[in-house]
């Protein structure tokens, strides 16, 4: 039945709201409380238009059984996740990724006889994450000195992936970013900044799911990962299941970093809690 609001907008039942909760919970470990209902009926609203259906049952009679649904999850994804990101976010864990973390690394890999350093933003939206993480590693002369930098960057959104692999940003992306970096990594045109192409050249993004194990077991041998802001998103459940991926995909020793406001405490044992320049890091024991 066509539940109808304002000026005949449909409206979303709490008994749909449940039905296409549990299936975006299935499909991609995003969980989405009562309290959050008005935002998923925005969101989806947007979908309804778009393909022309009237109400949100119709939806979800469409994603579970049309034989188009697999194309449109990956338009529900896209519509449901938040992408507000910005080059250099989070300093002090950045001064920790590149004071500590990163100079503990090429020694231990060195002694070992390594000299590729695999790093992999988990999240990373339009690119901001890694093309930082690229940028800070340039300007420590981490390539000229032989080594390897390999970064993937993944999402599980579509939306984002292409403006991410162009690289091209307005200024507000780039707010935080210090003027010399803005100099030396950036190309201005107009409003817009297109990152370097040396910048740009050290990372390959893919789409993946966190939640897909399948997906997952493809990811090996990093020695970083960063997955910032994403915990906040998921239930205990959930978080558990993508904490065990990503400890998989890193070797022994490796670093995980997650948002300030996100912890691993009872959620995992796996990794030791590591204090590097007044920022709390994971690393794989």
């Amino acid at each position: 039945m066509l539940t109808l609001g304002v000026n005949s907008k449909p409206r979303l039942s709490n008994e749909t709201f449940g039905l296409l909760r549990d299936i975006i919970y299935a499909k991609c470990g995003i969980f989405f409380p009562e309290a959050k209902k008005y935002f998923l009926e925005m969101r989806l609203f947007r979908r309804l238009e778009e393909m022309s259906l009237k109400s949100f049952e119709d939806y979800y009679y469409f994603i579970t059984y049309d034989s188009q649904r697999a194309k449109e999850l990956h338009n529900l994804f896209n519509s449901i996740v938040t992408n507000e990101t910005s080059f250099f976010r989070d300093l002090p864990q950045l001064d920790a990724f590149r004071k500590g973390v990163v100079p503990n690394l090429l020694d231990e890999k060195a002694k070992a006889g390594s000299r590729t350093l695999k790093l992999w933003s988990a999240a990373c939206s339009t690119g901001e994450e890694p093309l930082t993480l690229a940028m800070m590693l340039l300007e420590d002369g981490v390539q000229i000195k032989g080594w390897n930098i390999d970064i993937l960057a993944s999402d599980i959104s579509d939306n984002v992936l292409k403006p991410a692999a162009a690289g091209v940003y307005e200024k507000y992306s780039l707010r935080n970013t210090p003027d010399n970096y803005l100099r030396k990594y950036f190309l201005q045109n107009g409003e817009s900044y297109t990152a370097a192409s040396k910048v740009r050249e050290l990372v390959k993004y893919r789409k993946v799911n966190l939640i897909d194990s399948i997906e997952m077991r493809m990811i090996k041998g990093m020695d970083i990962i960063f997955c910032r802001n994403v915990l906040i998103y998921f239930d205990d459940n959930s978080k558990k299941k993508v904490i065990s991926h990503l400890y998989d995909s890193l070797n022994k020793g490796g670093y995980l970093f997650v948002g300030f406001s996100e912890s691993l405490h009872n959620i995992t044992r796996l990794f030791r809690p590591v204090s590097v320049e007044r920022s709390v890091v994971y690393q794989k024991v």
